[in-house]
């Protein structure tokens, strides 16, 4: 079950990865009901940018928040049969918890990044060019995570919006911008590999 403050408590870190998760789901079914294929579809399309999560840990978490009260299986004119999707929506209790989530603050996440361990460990070792190819990849990768983003942006929001669009535009502009710093932070490592003398120069 999700955590929630009992009243007079004094408030405590949220933040986990699966608490936000929880809270990321919760978002997702105000903005409309969802079968639990249709929420992982939403994520892999719309959500990835800011929280990305695999199909198993969406459907894990919408187990827990149902049992927690806080998803419930909307009503249908038959019980669903076997293999057919169950359609769920955020309960008021979902809604309450998600609307206290959202006025509380925490700091921002700190950098955790197998690159940049291996990047420190090149320069330990000494064997500078050994990073070079997974430095290539995490450009490949940003470069093309921008590339889809750059489409969502052009795709949804053409033109102006406001209210609720322009906050999801927001949304979308930071995983943009992470993602334009990331790739121009790739190639200023690989500008700096290209600029270190190799051994035999050094000597």
């Amino acid at each position: 079950m999700m955590w929630r403050p009992s009243p007079g408590a004094p408030r405590a870190p949220l933040y986990d990865g699966r608490v936000a998760l929880q809270f990321a789901i919760l978002t997702a079914l105000t903005e409309r009901e969802s079968t639990g294929i249709e929420l992982a579809r939403r994520f892999d399309r719309a959500f990835g940018y800011f929280w990305p999560a695999t199909h198993q840990q969406i459907y894990r978490e919408l187990d827990r928040l149902k049992t927690g009260g806080l998803v419930t299986e909307v009503p249908q004119p038959e019980a669903p049969g076997r293999g057919q999707p169950k359609i769920f929506a955020i309960t008021p209790a979902g809604a309450e918890a998600l609307r206290d989530w959202v006025s509380e603050t925490d700091d921002p996440s700190r950098l955790r990044d197998g690159l940049i361990v291996r990047l420190r460990a090149a320069a330990a070792t000494g064997d500078y060019e050994s990073v070079r190819a997974a430095v290539e990849h995490h450009l490949d990768v940003h470069e093309r995570t921008y590339a889809l983003y750059r489409e969502i942006e052009d795709r949804d929001f053409a033109a102006p919006a406001d209210g609720g669009d322009a906050l999801r535009h927001m949304v979308l502009k930071a995983g943009l911008s992470m993602e334009r710093s990331w790739a121009d932070w790739c190639r200023e490592v690989l500008e700096t590999l290209d600029s270190i003398p190799a051994p035999s120069e050094s000597r």
